[in-house]
């Protein structure tokens, strides 16, 4: 029996040539004949390519720096691909000539690597080529790429129609399968690379003599990643390993690096599999690491660090129980751990027997199932850790105190389940916010407020709506929970009684509060007398869910919430702070109004008694929370984000005012105050502010965090990175010092589209 492989192979790129490999060893192992078929399209292989932009116009210099290294690269890739592919005689450049060919072959295989993406090809469309429409024969897809999380507007039908002549199909990545289910209807099996079916030892076969006679840390970079950038540095320093970096990028990963740039697929091959540790961002150095069990880190883009299940790295390190080498997340590993390499040999072996399993079954035209894992113990089931808030309702649900509120290694609190104490009951997950829709609520109404006492407002952030909505639950006996800073700068939930001490609750805290047994506390206070709490919306959510209904005399205030910053990370940089002047933080302010309600200031009091005060976003920690460097990663996915609001009543500021709209009054300060739900409407009745109604719409305008979350920046991983490897002053002034001044008087110069397109051609360069 004869195959047709349809697949990416031209292209100088060392997963593509290597998956080639692999598919056709893989069928000729299950006694099928297979050749490439020899399709050659939308690939150029040459050195230099004509200047159509700075990047490329550097790009090309670089690359005429080293040539003749380059050219002995690309002649090692041709040479590789006739002596392990074998290919059609003649080669085919269009659908009508292979309609013309009638190749001789019984079946036609959709291989690996990106062959399904759309967007690569230069119309925007499907190439009909890699799903064999020029042929009638059967089809088979084994492990083909979208390369996308999901396919452009109004591809559907088309991927639907193409689809129609395969009778078995699998993909690489678990969006692929969900794109195939949307569009078609069909299910595909997720299956591992073709490159992951060959053992090491067949691998080895392949691979080229040592180049590198002593050991070595290998860096292979496909694009620049500073996540990676603190693993290489730190390897150096403790293993005193020199550096070699197989070059993909023109970016140096190392200072000190050995550059290699005539590697081609035996060599790459050969320096994987010799390597002392590895660290890549790129999904075959992954997959190389894993083969030839090389102790590895790898970075992964940050659209995948935010949607994981859909992520190719991800998937397979999941599978293999490797997740923990992923550079710059809060569960990477430790810098010199090794991976548990027999436990992942064991998956990758069990991972490879049921992939050929279904490619046996796919070729011979017969049905096929899928293994089922073994049953084992299940843990309570919680949150993932992208999505849980770290509200506390869980723990403090336990009634066997089971679950402890425990920082990781971005320093945020995340539920620890003792399995000693656990007795499955199952409360926590009933209680779990994240696990339960909410419902909508009525829209709320909107108003401008401030406070008529001139003093409490100069102390509040904004109009200092707050405190008379403390004072009145106070007046009558009540007790207000709210956030305090302590005197070692750790930001903690507590309850106020005294009208005196509510000065400590007043003011924006950029950090994540630690709610202790608050919620336990509050039950205790709501049997004998009104409680309000204000938080984030997702404290107040978590209350609400651990008492498990909204007492009458229980009165809760959410915040407009940016996103709350890692308190292990506020507490480093109050000691570098602390540090920085050589003497101990006293109080701090984050939004003091010494200049002003817009101009906001950071303020420091030391013990000494000297104040230190800037604008906020002219401070390191200002500068770094409004770019959302540390926010907890829930935060970039809240689905309390909108105006669907968990508490009585919502507090902001009211930005979006316009030029001359209470003019007396923007200067000190106004409260943006959304009033939601019939208690908070009878509560705010009583309350002696000046107030105006707002347009709701106008509110949302000035608030973007009432309509969707902060964005994930770029560089979070990279911080992250650094923050778990660097000390922590080398990770302030990388990521949190502000830009020279010339670059400030610059920016503040040219347009954002400007920016834009500056920043574009940089990451090109």
């Amino acid at each position: 029996m004869k195959a047709g492989l349809l697949t990416f192979y031209h292209l100088h790129h060392y997963g593509a040539v290597l998956q080639a490999a692999a598919t056709q060893r893989a069928l000729a192992s299950l006694g099928w004949d297979c050749e490439t078929v020899d399709y050659f399209v939308n690939q150029d292989n040459r050195i230099l390519k004509p200047p159509t932009s700075p990047g490329r116009a550097a790009n090309d210099a670089y690359n005429a720096l080293h040539y003749a290294a380059l050219k002995r690269r690309a002649r090692r890739f041709e040479d590789f691909s006739r002596a392990n592919l074998r290919l059609t005689a003649r080669r085919y450049g269009s659908l009508e000539e292979l309609r013309e060919a009638k190749l001789p072959y019984d079946l036609l295989v959709s291989g690996s690597d990106q062959i399904w993406n759309p967007t690569i090809f230069p119309d925007g469309r499907f190439d009909p080529v890699f799903f064999g429409a020029f042929s009638p024969l059967r089809k088979i897809a084994y492990a083909p790429s979208f390369g996308v999380a999901r396919l452009p507007a109004g591809m559907e039908g088309e991927l639907k129609e193409y689809l129609a002549g395969f009778s078995h199909l699998s993909v690489r990545e678990p969006a692929g399968r969900d794109i195939i289910r949307e569009a078609a209807g069909r299910e595909a099996r997720v299956v591992p690379d073709p490159t992951l079916l060959l053992t090491a030892e067949e691998w080895s076969s392949l691979a080229a003599e040592r180049t590198v006679p002593e050991e070595y840390i290998l860096c292979y970079g496909i694009s620049r990643s500073e996540a990676l950038e603190p693993y290489i540095r730190r390897l150096a320093e403790e293993t005193g390993l020199p550096v070699v970096q197989l070059c993909g990028t023109r970016h140096k990963l190392h200072p000190k690096a050995r550059m290699v740039f005539d590697a081609g697929p035996a060599e790459f091959l050969s320096l994987m599999r010799h390597a002392a540790y590895v660290c890549t961002n790129s999904f075959h150095g992954t997959v190389f690491s894993v083969v030839f069990q090389r102790p590895f880190f790898t970075a992964v883009a940050p659209a995948e660090l935010r949607d994981p299940e859909r992520s190719r790295t991800f998937s397979l390190l999941s599978r293999l129980g490797l997740a923990d080498r992923v550079a710059g997340r809060e569960s990477a590993a430790g810098l010199l751990d090794v991976p548990d390499w027999p436990a992942a040999e064991a998956r990758l072996k069990a991972a490879r027997e049921d992939a050929m399993a279904y490619l046996k079954a796919a070729l011979a035209d017969e049905p096929w199932a899928e293994a089922s894992a073994p049953a084992r113990e299940e843990g309570p089931l919680l949150a993932d850790h992208a999505l849980c808030t770290g509200c506390s309702a869980c723990a403090a649900r336990c009634p066997q105190d089971a679950i402890s509120m425990v920082r990781d290694r971005e320093g945020f609190a995340f539920p620890r389940v003792d399995p000693d104490k656990c007795v499955h009951c199952g409360l926590c997950t009933k209680t779990c916010p994240v696990l339960r829709s909410r419902e909508p609520q009525s829209p709320p109404a909107a108003f401008a407020a401030w406070n008529k006492e001139a003093d409490v407002r100069r102390d509040s952030t904004s109009g200092g709506a707050f405190s008379a909505l403390a004072d009145y639950v106070l007046e009558g006996g009540g007790v207000v929970f709210g956030a305090a800073l302590d005197g070692k700068q750790r930001l903690r939930h507590i309850a106020c009684f005294r009208k005196e001490d509510l000065w400590r609750l007043r003011g924006a805290k950029y950090v994540q509060s630690d709610l202790g047994d608050t919620f336990r506390e509050v039950k205790k206070c709501l049997e004998t007398r009104q409680v309000l709490f204000s938080g984030t919306p997702c404290q107040v959510d978590g209350l609400y869910r651990y008492l498990g209904r909204r007492p009458e005399n229980l009165t809760t205030c959410d915040l407009v919430c940016h996103g709350v910053p890692s308190p292990g990370v506020w507490e480093d940089m109050a000691r570098y702070i602390e540090r920085k002047r050589g003497r101990e933080l006293q109080t701090v302010r984050f939004r003091n109004k010494v200049e002003g309600w817009k101009n906001s200031h950071f303020t420091a009091v030391y013990d000494d008694g000297t104040v230190d005060t800037r604008p906020l976003f002219e401070t390191e920690y200002g500068r770094a929370f409004g770019r959302a460097l540390f926010l907890r990663p829930s935060c970039h996915r809240c689905p309390y984000a909108s105006i669907n609001r968990p508490g009585d009543f919502t507090l902001g500021d009211l930005w979006g005012l316009r030029p001359g709209e209470l003019p007396e009054e923007q200067q000190k300060g106004v409260s943006l105050l959304l009033v939601n739900t019939p208690h908070a409407s009878h509560v705010f009745d009583q309350l002696p502010l000046c107030r105006r109604p707002y347009s709701l719409e106008r509110a949302v305008e000035g608030n973007p965090r009432l309509a969707s979350p902060t964005a994930q920046p770029a560089d979070r991983a990279a911080f992250f990175a650094a923050y778990a490897r660097e000390p922590f002053d080398q990770v302030a002034r990388k990521f949190c010092a502000l830009p020279p001044l010339p670059l400030r008087a610059v920016g503040k110069v040219l347009s954002p589209e400007m920016k834009a397109r500056i920043k574009r051609v940089l990451k090109r360069g």
